[in-house]
């Protein structure tokens, strides 16, 4: 009896056990087939809908967040600038703590909310009126390994991305909000962003600066805009002077046209000529002209193409992005390479102290990477651009950097001549007619003299300085200036560096 009883219960426990696995293997199929039919999901849904019901009767409130960056974080949001200016103007009133920026008007400030505050606003009475909002401007608390481990290393810019608006509103206010307020928060955020901008001068120089949320990373840095150059105090033949004035205003409102002719909204100028001429005077003038703002390149910084276009993509519309001396700045020909490795070690050695003609050892920096900077697929990032190289030496540059469709305009800087000198004339001393005038323009036609060297000359020095002396000092510069090209064998000697004086451009 006691065998009997020992082998019902060991098939007992098989039975058991086979039961078990048959229920897990059913399970499993069913299981399978429930995922099939996605059934969990119809669960998941049902009971996220009632969640999002209950947390509707404990907040009613709907929001909407305006991210200060879209997308993979490579440009700053157009609406959260947008916001950021309305608020400042509208609501700042009624906010305890703000953050103060310059203006254009100097006695201004421009006031934004800072991190955690919260500000209401209202539709208007054409918009349904009654309604009342709330804007809160805030951020996630940083992470500590990101803020302190890579703030100082160039990691910092994460904590710069997460900046946001938020706005909250009551469920029943929704198309008002969408289709009425939203909209026209963007309208008068953009006027009151031209009615307070403030030109500025940007260079690629990295640095960190410290915001409300810890230290952040810039690939640019600026100063306000202040030049005084404009093109009614620019020597400049009227007929020339015109027709780059035309150039630029036509740029400027040709957004329809570049978007007909399937061509990205920029355009480039080539300013060539000898040093002294005054091609940085050009440039202050066109962004004055064409009240943009200005980014100063200096390519031996830029270590690879990778950063070039980073540099580019950093840049806003209304901009004028200038390389100066793009012939000194690196080597991009083919035939200055070859030049390159032909030279003597000790000839590499003895440019090492020209500042102009020294190259960045580590800078990658390429023709091509260039080539697509100017009219690559990353130029058509944004719009409205112009881009201005200088060079003293345009038979240096390689002909694909500087071909139509890419340098569209070609301005010559030439050496002062009689139409130039009268301008400059009546600007420094104000006299239209003088009886050294004939003198002059004719030294003028034997000599090379840069305007600024003429600016210079009619620069009174004292008190006692006139009119009189001051163009006699001209003629007697340039009869010496004769003299010395009459005593080389008819080679003058040319200014080693560019001056920002008064331009010149005479196509005679």
């Amino acid at each position: 009896m006691r065998g009997m009883d020992g082998s019902s219960g060991v098939w007992g426990g098989l039975n058991s056990g086979v039961v078990l696995s048959l229920i897990a293997v059913l399970w499993t199929v069913v299981w399978q087939n429930l995922q099939h039919l996605q059934l969990q999901h119809f669960f998941k849904r049902h009971l996220g809908r009632h969640a999002r019901r209950l947390a509707a009767l404990v907040d009613p409130y709907l929001s909407v967040t305006i991210a200060e960056y879209d997308g993979g974080r490579m440009r700053r949001a157009e609406a959260y600038e947008e916001v950021k200016a309305y608020l400042a103007a509208s609501t700042s009133r009624s906010a305890r703590h703000l953050r103060a920026e310059g203006a254009r008007d100097a006695d201004r400030l421009v006031l934004s909310m800072v991190d955690g505050e919260e500000v209401a606003d209202a539709l208007l009475p054409e918009e349904g009126g009654g309604a009342v909002f709330w804007w809160a401007y805030s951020r996630p608390p940083p992470q500590q390994d990101r803020r302190w481990g890579g703030g100082f290393g160039g990691g910092g810019g994460d904590e710069e991305n997460r900046r946001f608006y938020r706005l909250f509103f009551l469920d029943r206010h929704r198309d008002q909000v969408l289709n009425a307020y939203l909209p026209r928060v963007r309208r008068q955020g953009r006027a009151v962003m031209v009615q307070n901008r403030r030109r500025k001068l940007f260079t690629n120089i990295s640095t960190h600066q410290f915001t409300d949320g810890g230290y952040t990373r810039s690939a640019w840095t600026h100063v306000p805009f202040e030049h005084p150059k404009t093109f009614a105090t620019l020597a400049m033949d009227p007929a020339a002077k015109k027709e780059v004035m035309d150039d630029l205003d036509a740029f400027k409102a040709g957004k329809q046209w570049y978007e007909r002719v399937g061509k990205a909204w920029k355009r480039g100028y080539l300013l060539h000529g000898p040093p002294g001429t005054g091609k940085s005077a050009m440039i202050a003038a066109m962004a004055n002209h064409l009240d943009y703002d200005v980014y100063d390149i200096e390519l031996t910084s830029v270590h690879s193409n990778t950063d070039l276009r980073k540099l580019f993509i950093g840049t806003t519309s209304k901009s004028i992005i200038v390389i100066e001396d793009i012939d000194c700045s690196l080597d991009l020909t083919g035939a200055r390479n070859a030049k390159k490795k032909d030279a003597a070690p000790e000839d590499d050695d003895k440019g090492k102290g020209d500042k102009k003609g020294a190259t960045d050892a580590t800078s990658k920096v390429t023709l091509s990477g260039l080539l697509n900077f100017i009219d690559g697929l990353w130029s058509a990032c944004g719009g409205e651009r112009v881009i201005v190289f200088t060079t003293n030496h345009l038979e240096k540059l390689d002909p694909a950097l500087i071909r139509r469709g890419r340098m569209d305009k070609h301005i010559e800087m030439s050496y002062c001549r009689a139409p130039a000198f009268e301008f400059l004339a009546k600007a420094y001393l104000g006299v239209e007619e003088h009886e050294l005038f004939g003198a002059v323009g004719a030294l003028l036609r034997e000599v090379d003299m840069t305007p600024a060297d003429v600016a210079e000359n009619l620069t009174p020095k004292s008190a006692d300085d006139d009119a009189d002396s001051c163009l006699r000092g001209l003629v007697a510069a340039l009869e010496k200036a004769r003299e010395v090209k009459a005593s080389s064998g008819g080679q003058e000697k040319q200014p080693e560096e560019e001056d920002g004086g008064v331009v010149a451009v005479d196509k005679e």
